[in-house]
């Protein structure tokens, strides 16, 4: 893992981090904590967003199978996007563990799919900027390319940009990664609560006692509870 890695997973995890300590990290409130907007669409409420049970995801190679709305190429070139915004590294999960791809999927064909053109123009777009740079797709470059592909839609140098433009489309898909990252694993991503044991949120407990509220300690008592167990339950 490089050092330009590292500080990327060190800023989007204090993001993140910080979030959590504040409002338990929904999609909206998760939405909130980026220094750009993602898009003119607002984030929609945690309610709104669709439940992962509703299509369950499958393995698939080493990305999650896409079955809502995404097509093998546009799936393979999210996964990939989510992978070099939030990579994994030894002991700890990126966006693949996490099945960030799942999350995107599922809100795109739910309570996202006001953005399934945005996507599809800004998918198009990507694969049509790589290929007249590098003559591959944005999936086929090694992560050295791919994180010069990936600046250049954040600063907006990616040539053949109209809408969305460079900028606007990486500045959603960050937002979305971070998401499938970190928001309840009920909305598809946060595979196994990879996400939350990484910035050491411990999830709802059925009780806190008084020394658990007063310890200035990281909470190591009983297991994460998401919104899905508690459905359950």
């Amino acid at each position: 893992m490089s050092k330009h890695d590292e500080a990327r997973r060190a800023f989007l995890v204090s993001v993140a981090a910080g979030a959590v300590a504040g409002a338990g990290l929904g999609r909206a409130a998760l939405a909130q904590t980026e220094q750009h907007p993602a898009s003119t669409v607002a984030a929609p409420s945690a309610a709104a967003a669709p439940p992962a049970a509703a299509l369950p995801a499958q393995a698939h190679g080493d990305i999650v199978e896409h079955r809502a709305f995404l097509n093998d190429d546009d799936a393979a070139a999210v996964a990939a996007l989510a992978e070099r915004i939030m990579p994994g590294a030894p002991g700890k999960p990126g966006a693949r563990d996490a099945g960030v791809l799942n999350y995107i999927d599922l809100a795109l064909a739910g309570a996202y799919a006001d953005l399934q053109d945005f996507y599809r123009r800004g998918l198009a777009q990507l694969d049509a900027h790589c290929r007249k740079i590098y003559g591959a797709s944005f999936v086929a470059l090694d992560a050295a390319r791919q994180d010069r592909v990936i600046a250049a839609l954040e600063d907006g140098t990616a040539a053949g940009f109209t809408w969305p433009s460079a900028p606007a489309f990486f500045n959603t898909l960050r937002t979305h990664t971070m998401e499938g990252m970190f928001a309840d694993p009920i909305y598809g991503g946060n595979k196994d609560f990879a996400g939350w044991r990484l910035v050491g949120f411990p999830g709802a407990q059925p009780l806190f006692t008084p020394e658990d509220m007063r310890s200035g300690q990281a909470y190591t008592g009983a297991a994460i509870i998401g919104l899905q167990a508690q459905a359950k339950g």
